[in-house]
């Protein structure tokens, strides 16, 4: 179904990031382009950020795909064009509506670091190259694809490096996402980054991402008493037997339970024990049920114990509990603790491998503390923090002009921070003799690349015009062609593929940088020629600034 799915995708990005989905000012540019004659130029953009999320030491780069079919359906219908006749100036020649009725992306060409690939801050991810007119309207919505998807994957990543490679980690974010697009993004997005699973089912739909999900405390409250657990009774799991009376075992399966673990009967929820087991039996080999509407210890372990049991007996597999409150750590070791004496007293090997999944308004913080103490949590449920990346709520990624004509461009700020990087570039990673990237580096096009084991001179972002000389055991390149006259030139990869690339992107690089508090910074620096000539244009930029009133 890969080839139905891209199908569906390519559906998905038209009605999602239509060609009209962008800033106005895009419009009223390209006219300007237009009316001066210059729509055709060569030009060329840069897409990067400038500081790596979260206070970390690195990001992963995401939504290539969604960019990719993006161009490839890039064209203006009828309806398109009449909105924009009236929402532009009133003095737009016709002719140029006559103009965007044709235009595509058959003249452009994108270059871009694979999706699902760690990079740094400040270094030029996509270059997109073609017609000034046409690369200028992709700004916005290439922008729009691609700085949430890396920021979320991002956060993803960091969630899964703060709850170690073991336990799985399950995506319910959707009901406090940025809308329904924002929610579809995350689901598909954190998934990538290290997600096991998610909640949203339209996300499995599309992604093929693996669901889960059982009961919400509105299902438990709902139940007052046994008298409305129907049908009353359940089979065996082969069948062979007619169907038993489920109650009266569980009232002799609780009566036990509350022997062994010396609780009192009258404190246990009848309403908890008919939702529990009203649940059984409409789905007796997923039960899973939250177990802290009323309270864990005297009435949820005893009501689930009493059902799982019921349910061993009959030839059926539990799956677990569900905890949404309180000390989750000290909780799940309580409750595998009665797991454990159930196990051993009733001689139901079952209760060995019943997992406790932990869910209640989980951060990177407490996660990271959640695998440094001792616990029985096997599955946690991540909504709220992960899905609106509460600690930073947007990459900032730009899109900045570096070329025009074959001429390097140049932005040169009062705010050095906002100066850009000019001409065309290629982008190279450095990799140390144990196999860990150690720094990028940014050359001219033109220039021959850095080879292994030759020593090279490069001048590290930010550090004041100093040289520094590298000696790489091996060299990648960072970026590859992925679209060219209309056509996507590498093959689009499934969810599961990208998935798998981030780990071993993120495996190959060094600790020191991985840390979650107080990384290393990692170095990003031009080659010697790309250098000197930012310090010419500078200089001339400098020289420049008056030679209007000086002729």
């Amino acid at each position: 179904s890969k080839i139905s799915n891209h199908g569906v995708m390519e559906r998905c990005i038209r009605e999602r990031v239509p060609p009209l989905l962008t800033d106005l000012y895009q419009f009223t540019m390209a006219y300007a382009y237009w009316r001066a004659g210059r729509h055709d130029e060569h030009a060329v953009f840069d897409l990067f950020f400038r500081d790596n999320p979260f206070g970390g030491g690195f990001s992963l780069f995401a939504g290539v795909h969604d960019c990719l079919l993006f161009l490839r359906s890039f064209r203006f219908a009828d309806e398109d064009v009449e909105f924009l006749r009236s929402v532009m100036p009133p003095d737009t020649d016709p002719a140029f509506f006559q103009f965007l009725r044709c235009l595509d992306c058959s003249g452009v060409t994108l270059h871009s670091v694979p999706e699902g690939t760690v990079v740094f801050a400040r270094v030029p991810l996509m270059e997109v190259a073609g017609p000034l007119a046409v690369v200028q309207l992709l700004e916005t919505s290439l922008l729009c694809l691609v700085n949430y998807a890396s920021l979320v994957c991002t956060n993803a990543a960091r969630f899964r490096l703060a709850a170690g490679p073991k336990r799985k980690l399950l995506e319910m974010g959707l009901r406090r996402a940025q809308g329904p697009d924002g929610g579809l993004t995350a689901s598909r997005y954190t998934h990538i980054g290290g997600f096991d699973l998610t909640s949203n089912v339209q996300a499995g739909f599309l992604f093929g991402i693996p669901v889960a999900g059982t009961m919400a405390h509105s299902y438990v409250t709902s139940f007052t008493s046994l008298e409305e657990v129907w049908p009353q009774t359940l089979s065996a799991v082969n069948g062979e037997h007619n169907p038993v009376d489920i109650i009266s075992l569980t009232k002799g399966w609780l009566s036990r339970v509350c022997d062994l673990l010396g609780a009192e009967p009258g404190k246990i929820h009848e309403g908890e024990l008919a939702a529990f087991l009203s649940y059984a039996i409409a789905y007796p080999q997923n039960f899973l049920p939250v177990i802290d509407s009323y309270s864990v210890g005297c009435s949820g372990i005893l009501n689930f114990c009493a059902v799982a049991l019921v349910l061993c007996e009959l030839g059926y597999r539990p799956v677990g509990v569900r905890l949404d409150s309180g000390d989750l750590c000290k909780q799940s070791l309580d409750v595998h603790r009665v797991f454990r004496l159930c196990s051993e007293q009733f001689s139901i090997p079952a209760f060995d491998s019943l997992i406790i999944v932990g869910t209640n308004n989980i951060s990177e913080e407490s996660l990271a503390e959640v695998n440094s103490k001792e616990n029985a949590i096997s599955v946690v449920g991540v909504g709220t923090h992960l899905v609106t990346c509460t600690k930073q709520p947007s990459l900032g990624c730009v899109y900045k002009l570096v070329e025009v004509r074959g001429r390097p461009r140049m932005k040169v700020s009062e705010d050095p921070e906002k100066s850009t990087v000019p001409g065309r570039k290629a982008v190279y990673r450095l990799i140390d003799p144990e196999g860990h990237p150690f720094l990028d580096v940014v050359c001219l096009a033109v220039e021959s690349p850095p080879e292994a084991g030759l020593p090279l001179s490069c001048y590290p972002l930010g550090c004041n015009h100093t040289a520094l000389s590298v000696t790489p055991a091996r060299v990648t390149c960072l970026r590859q062609e992925v679209f060219s006259k209309g056509q996507v030139t590498q093959p689009l990869c499934s969810t599961a593929e990208t998935r798998a690339k981030v780990q071993r992107s993120l495996q190959t690089l060094h600790p020191r940088h991985k840390r979650l508090q107080k990384p290393d910074s990692y170095t990003v620096a031009l080659s010697q020629k790309l250098h000197n000539m930012v310090k010419e244009i500078q200089k001339g930029s400098s020289n420049n600034t008056n030679f209007l009133l000086a002729n």
